[in-house]
């Protein structure tokens, strides 16, 4: 997302290691897992289809956030290889490939659940919330649960600071970028809220349009968690982000709605929503179980380029979940796929990016 100007310091200082690396608006320009996911008061939700919804509304997968029409939970390891697959693959790896030097995972992102008896808070509009591209929804907030890198609700390390709750009653996903609660306080920056009960097409919540995410796509439903990957399968595709040099500039493709003035990619570079499999014939037998895992959704659903930053692949923290990261994965598990291991699956054309969000 569009990060405030001391977020940009703190990477270049190396105290940022993913997530958003957007200049300010004034610019240039996990699944839900398989197993129990506690409330804020300790209980665990009732499974999804337990409510049947009116006729004509579509029901959640289990495992997911949004029908299964949704682009995030396709099995695309039979689509067509883009035409400019191996130019896009050759020049990402050599401008450096992976950010940091190979594919390493992030786990700080937390997803809360939130029940009826949920506090629903207005916020204060920071300067990182635009109009019309960012919602205004009061946004229910747990009692107990966490913001992303932070032991509460306060936003002290100045990251991304992503809230996301989902709202079990009225099955809204909230994404809120720069959240920042102390007491009764509550200021936030970019909310997205996402109605799980539909398929959205390729202009997502709108054309030139972010979200918590720079491409403007949902972050949960891209997002792996403990207990998928204790379960033996991840039935989605998965985020990544690329530092802002290695994506192409001035350009997005569908699903992704929104680039940024910061990518300074060349022609050949990827786009912001480009799609990447990671290829059938790589031998993926030696690397951990938790990590075989991960690789086998890359062939099978692939993943996203979804934001800016520096850590490639983007995990759920365990806080909430009942399986924990701690023996199953490690942050390097994965750091033996190479950029040249993975294709680029076919998409639409190519949109210019232009800021003027139209919803």
């Amino acid at each position: 997302m569009k990060a405030l100007t001391g977020f940009v310091i703190a990477l270049a200082a190396g105290l940022v290691v993913g997530g958003c690396t957007e200049t300010p608006k004034a610019r240039d320009g996990g699944s839900a897992p398989d197993g129990p996911v506690l409330r804020e008061d300790g209980t665990t939700p009732p499974p999804r289809d337990s409510a049947p919804l009116p006729d004509g509304v579509q029901q959640p997968v289990p495992w997911g956030y949004f029908p299964a029409g949704a682009v995030w939970y396709q099995d695309y390891s039979q689509a067509p290889k883009h035409e400019n697959s191996d130019a896009i693959i050759a020049w990402l790896d050599n401008a450096g490939g992976w950010g940091g030097g190979s594919m390493q995972i992030d786990f700080t992102i937390e997803v809360l659940r939130a029940g009826a008896s949920a506090p629903i808070r207005d916020f204060n509009p920071t300067g990182d919330h635009w109009v019309p591209e960012c919602d205004l929804d009061p946004v229910p907030v747990p009692a107990v649960g966490a913001i992303e890198g932070e032991d509460g609700y306060a936003c002290t390390r100045d990251g991304d600071c992503h809230l996301i709750v989902v709202h079990e009653p009225t099955l809204k996903l909230y994404e809120m970028w720069r959240a920042d609660i102390v007491g009764d306080t509550f200021n936030g920056g970019c909310l997205a809220v996402w109605d799980m009960t539909r398929v959205y097409g390729d202009e997502g919540r709108g054309a030139q349009c972010t979200s918590a995410d720079a491409a403007g796509y949902p972050i949960a439903p891209l997002l792996f968690s403990a207990d998928e990957v204790a379960a033996g399968e991840i039935k989605h595709a998965i985020r990544f982000i690329l530092p802002n040099a290695r994506i192409k500039n001035g350009v997005y493709v569908a699903p992704a709605t929104h680039s940024t003035s910061a990518t300074s990619g060349g022609d050949n570079a990827p786009p912001y929503g480009v799609h990447l499999r990671l290829k059938a014939g790589v031998d993926i037998s030696a690397l951990k179980p938790g990590a075989q895992v991960v690789a086998k959704a890359l062939k099978k659903y692939g993943m996203f380029l979804s934001d800016g930053g520096t850590i490639a692949l983007t995990a759920q923290s365990d806080r909430f979940t009942t399986a924990k990261w701690d023996g199953l994965l490690g942050a390097r598990d994965l750091e033996d796929l190479v950029v040249s291991n993975f294709e680029v699956v076919e998409h639409g054309p190519e949109i210019a990016y232009t800021d003027n969000c139209v919803r």
